[in-house]
């Protein structure tokens, strides 16, 4: 029987962990990996696909990763403002469990956001060979439901959990947030609802990095908002800057940007860490959605009502235990990142004696 494959124009991000794992290992070995490689790589994982170069170019670029002259030759490896955001986040993470037994000093708090829609399903089942399979889905994803909430070692937090339907069946969550929606959450049902003098752990979602009205601003403003801050902290412009020039003289002398939601859990007692770029694999309520996702796959029956009821059950199968064997999970990655970027450095140390 002959197998077609689908063209693939854009690579989904649950590929992203095997292929940075892919290239550390690599790169810690000193063979040569090119795009075909990492092609075959994926097509290994799901064979029905077919995965255009080009598309595969731009992905590992938007991922973090550079093409360059490495010690012997030419190879792909992470940018360093990748590497450095890294370090950052997991020495932050370190020192919150320096203590003599290991347990974090801080309680540790893991908020996302994610969706399922109403057509999640098994695409595998049981069915005689003779009959076929007589379960019949229906075409597209259809409505979805959105999904915010946040865990710690104890499981769910308490009353955080938010679920509303989305007004937009293309695209996936981000769509559907934004700034107000997020800070609301944050506010009303997070913060309320955590231990005191916690370390909130986040992603770098843009509603996440709203600004404050004082902050200095980031690459991402807009050309006034940058001039009118550099203008205003007696940096002159010539009248016919670019905003390219703007942003070079604003990455030399601005501080770090300030983040509304920083500002509130700061008053609140609270740390707001983020994750570095591009690393789903250190959020451990990635793997909490999964096994959500998985629930309502095997029960759905495409209904909306169905899928809300079943979206509660599943919600029931991540208790405390299943939260401190994830985060368990979790800080052995964390271990290996940090040591392997160190063997790393030093490497590239040595090469450069």
């Amino acid at each position: 029987m002959t197998v077609f494959r689908k063209d693939v124009y854009s690579i989904d991000a649950s590929h992203q962990e095997v292929v940075r794992a892919y290239i550390r290992k690599a790169n810690m070995e000193g063979y040569h990996i090119t795009l075909e490689s990492i092609r075959s790589l994926l097509q290994e994982i799901s064979p029905n696909e077919s995965f255009h170069i080009s598309t595969l170019a731009r992905t590992l670029d938007r991922w973090g990763f550079e093409f360059g002259k490495g010690t012997r030759t030419q190879h792909l490896k992470e940018k360093d403002y990748i590497i450095a955001a890294r370090q950052r986040y997991l020495r932050k993470m370190r020192s919150n469990r320096a203590s003599s037994d290991n347990k974090p000093i801080r309680s540790e708090v893991y908020l996302d956001e994610s969706y399922v829609n109403k057509n999640h399903s098994n695409d595998f089942i049981w069915y005689s060979s003779e009959e076929g399979s007589w379960i019949q889905k229906p075409t597209g994803k259809g409505e979805r439901l959105i999904i915010i909430d946040a865990i710690t070692k104890d499981g769910w937090v308490p009353d955080a959990k938010v679920v509303f339907k989305s007004t937009r069946k293309t695209g996936d969550y981000h769509g559907q947030m934004n700034g107000e929606l997020f800070y609301k959450w944050f506010v009303d049902k997070l913060l309320a609802n955590i231990p005191s003098n916690s370390m909130i752990i986040m992603d770098n979602a843009t509603y996440h990095n709203i600004l404050t009205d004082d902050s200095a601003p980031t690459p991402a403003c807009s050309k006034e908002r940058i001039r009118t801050w550099l203008e205003a902290n007696k940096i002159p412009c010539k009248d016919d800057c670019l905003k390219v020039e703007l942003i070079e003289i604003l990455k030399k002398i601005a501080p770090e940007p300030t983040y509304e939601i920083d500002v509130i859990a700061r008053k609140q007692g609270h740390e707001v860490v983020r994750t570095p770029p591009y690393h789903p694999e250190l959020q451990p309520i990635e793997i909490c959605w999964g096994i959500l996702k998985n629930e309502v796959a095997r029960n759905c029956d495409f209904t909306i009502d169905h899928l809300k009821l079943q979206l509660e059950n599943a919600f029931e199968k991540v208790t405390a235990n299943t939260c401190q064997k994830i985060i368990k999970k979790i800080r052995t990655i964390e271990d290996t990142f940090w040591e392997d970027d160190a063997k790393l450095d030093e490497r590239q140390s040595n090469t450069l004696l």
